[in-house]
């Protein structure tokens, strides 16, 4: 099984994010772009994972949301990673950073504790909105970037997190979500 944990957001975040792609995709850049419906924050990738250690994933999983608080977070402006030949198109997460970081860390170090190696490099709050597969028009994706003004597309409200499974196929992933851990900290 392949899996991921991750925080949701409304369906209006999801529909303002699918009208930046659309914008973008007018690049005409080779950009695998996130079906909207899959669109996500996530807080940890576990990878392969045998079905045995479900288990233990949970118990590590619900520890980690009921010492958090529920929060709210801010989806502002869009960006890459990767340098001149971007990897990723992402949607940047603004107020309410803290407490995502926080929960994205408690999330790591219980998974950590039953055998999930730790990220080298560390937890930075954005969403995927497509992948960059080739050098092919990247200036003109670059340039759109450049141009769209900076745009609030809404607020994350994390009341909990999700374990998720992550099936590829030709069409692209389809996620499942197997279980849901909310927040309760008072």
């Amino acid at each position: 099984m392949r899996l991921f944990v991750a925080v949701h957001f409304s369906e209006d975040v999801r529909t303002r994010l699918a009208l930046i792609q659309d914008r973008l995709r007018l690049a005409q850049a080779d950009v695998s772009w996130v079906k909207p419906a899959n669109l996500h924050l996530t807080l940890k990738f576990l990878g392969e994972t045998e079905p045995k250690r479900l288990e233990r994933i949970h118990a590590a999983l619900a520890e980690a949301a009921a010492d958090a608080r529920p929060f709210s977070a801010r989806v502002t402006g869009v960006g890459t990673f990767g340098g001149r030949v971007p990897r990723v198109v992402w949607a940047g997460v603004t107020g309410g950073v803290e407490p995502l970081v926080t929960l994205a860390r408690a999330v790591e170090n219980g998974l950590a504790q039953i055998g999930f190696p730790k990220e080298k490099r560390g937890f930075t709050a954005h969403l995927t909105l497509g992948r960059v597969r080739s050098s092919r028009n990247v200036e003109s994706l670059l340039a759109a970037l450049r141009d769209e003004p900076p745009e609030d597309f809404g607020t994350l409200s994390v009341d909990r997190v999700a374990l998720m499974q992550s099936q590829l196929n030709p069409a692209g992933s389809m996620y499942t979500e197997l279980e849901w851990f909310y927040l309760r900290a008072t």
